[in-house]
């Protein structure tokens, strides 16, 4: 593989990027802008009703963002101009055929022509999601992108953003392979895309039927979902359906070149545009919340293994550099980024760095009070956590009902809302629990290839498009970059 200029490469190309207002997806338009403003057009499809609609997300939810300072300050007031002339805005949707751009057909039209590469980013990325949503945009989306691209008469390669976690419980070296149509993880058979469709449907009409309330077929589906991985050996929705994305790609993609870029648990911003730049609750970022505001006491996992973590800015370093290495070859090729087999970090760093850090500069409570932490208890087996929640809720829980048989529904509702909150507690384990104990490690050889092809071509653009792991220094990282950036950005 060789590789020239990865910004001369870029210049006056078209792209087309779904999920466009997705975490990885800014950072992507926001790096492309920076280092080459001559790229021939961003084509960014956002679902929306119409096109005027897709522009104020695109406003509000895009460019609006911290995210794109620097832009802002190397522009001024031409930023309006280059956005204007180099991003389209396409008001679509990604479950449906053709991208739902049946209506538009001379936009749709010019991107047929004009597309070079297409990365998709869009997915739901809620492990309790509905099975429908899920199904629907996770894995018949990545079809639908697929037969879009095909159409494409310029298109060099398509990059499709999946999770290393399509692994499921897998333990040790995880490898950069392909699943195949209806592979399961535990061997069951039967896996097939259509029986779910059809399954999806059947279980959705039946509900209406039934008289469902809103709240009740979003139950349904969940459970359906969680229900469906699991009889196929993947711990939740989410992953699975991710899983049946790529097993599409590969049985449907005949001669298109198509890349796979597997990150593992996506952190904040390590170096560009700036340090620590994060958005939404993320995996491990909803504990850091959590603990920071007092409210989470305990940590349930095991201390020892391996948390896979890698920086926004690293997956999209690393999935620019794979669109431009593949651009002109056809290739069929998985790349893993993630930090475990080169630079590894363990669970105890959470709880270290965050004592460390809300230690020594508390949150600032309501009533303008710090809140004072201690370290996390740490809770390393089910049996232990059952144990906690017992003496910790589950007495109060069955006190409250006995007063309430005894008084007359006095404490009806306290009652109520802790039931509420034990249930949400013990399904978030649930579902977390795989990623608590997670024993694997995350074969990167593809990536590592890249890398080095990166360093032996490009000479200086090789710090411009970092994505090796041991760059980082993981107690600087979470101390000075990623829960302050946590803080700055995600907590309320």
């Amino acid at each position: 593989m060789e590789l020239g200029s990865i910004v001369q490469l870029l210049e006056n190309k078209a792209i087309l990027v779904t999920g466009a207002t997705g975490f990885l997806a800014k950072i992507f338009v926001e790096k492309v802008l920076r280092v080459q403003p001559n790229v021939k057009k961003l084509y960014l499809l956002l679902r929306a009703a119409d096109a005027k609609s897709a522009t104020q997300r695109f406003h509000n939810e895009i460019l609006g963002k911290d995210l794109f300072i620097l832009l802002k300050q190397k522009w001024g007031t031409n930023l309006n101009s280059l956005v204007s002339e180099k991003v389209t805005v396409v008001a679509g949707d990604l479950c449906r055929e053709d991208l739902g751009l049946q209506d538009s057909s001379i936009l749709r039209e010019e991107m047929l022509n004009q597309i070079d590469f297409i990365v998709n980013l869009a997915a739901t990325t809620n492990f309790d999601e509905r099975y429908d949503v899920a199904l629907a945009l996770n894995a018949l989306g990545a079809e639908h992108i697929l037969r879009f691209a095909k159409k494409c008469v310029r298109l060099k390669v398509l990059v499709h953003v999946s999770t290393a976690y399509v692994s499921g419980e897998k333990g040790g070296l995880i490898l950069e392979d392909p699943y195949k149509m209806g592979e399961t993880l535990n061997g069951t058979p039967g896996l097939d895309m259509e029986v779910e469709k059809k399954l999806v449907e059947e279980e959705l009409n039946c509900l209406r039927a039934e008289g469902a309330t809103e709240a009740e077929i979003t139950l349904a589906m969940k459970n359906l979902g969680i229900q469906r991985a699991r009889m196929y050996g993947w711990p939740n929705t989410y992953v699975f359906t991710k899983a049946m994305g790529e097993m599409l790609l590969g049985h449907l993609k005949e001669n298109l070149s198509v890349v796979i870029v597997r990150p593992t648990i996506v952190t904040s911003t390590f170096k560009e545009p700036f340090p620590g730049w994060v958005e939404g609750l993320r995996t491990i970022d909803s504990l850091a919340v959590g603990y920071g505001k007092g409210k989470l006491t305990c940590f349930l996992g095991d201390l020892m293994a391996i948390v896979d973590l890698i920086p926004a800015d690293l997956v999209v370093n690393a999935m620019i550099v794979a669109m431009v290495a593949h651009a002109n070859q056809p290739c069929d090729i998985i790349y893993q980024v993630g930090s475990s087999v080169r630079n590894p970090v363990r669970n105890s760093i959470l709880q270290e760095m965050g004592f460390r850090y809300f230690s020594q500069k508390p949150w600032i409570d309501k009533n303008g009070k710090p809140v004072k932490v201690s370290k996390a208890l740490v809770l390393g087996d089910m049996d232990s956590f059952h144990r906690y929640m017992a003496i910790r809720y589950l007495l109060l829980l069955k006190g409250l009902e006995l007063a309430n048989k005894a008084l007359c529904q006095y404490f009806r509702d306290k009652y109520l809302r802790l039931r509420r909150k034990i249930n949400f507690v013990m399904r978030l384990v649930e579902l977390y629990k795989p990623y608590l104990f997670f024993r694997g490690v995350f074969d990167d050889m593809n990536t590592e290839k890249l890398r080095m092809v990166v360093r032996e071509s490009s000479g200086a653009e090789a710090d411009m498009f970092y994505f090796d792991p041991k760059c980082i220094d993981w107690d600087d990282y979470f101390l000075n970059i990623h829960l302050p950036g946590v803080v700055k950005h995600v907590f309320k």
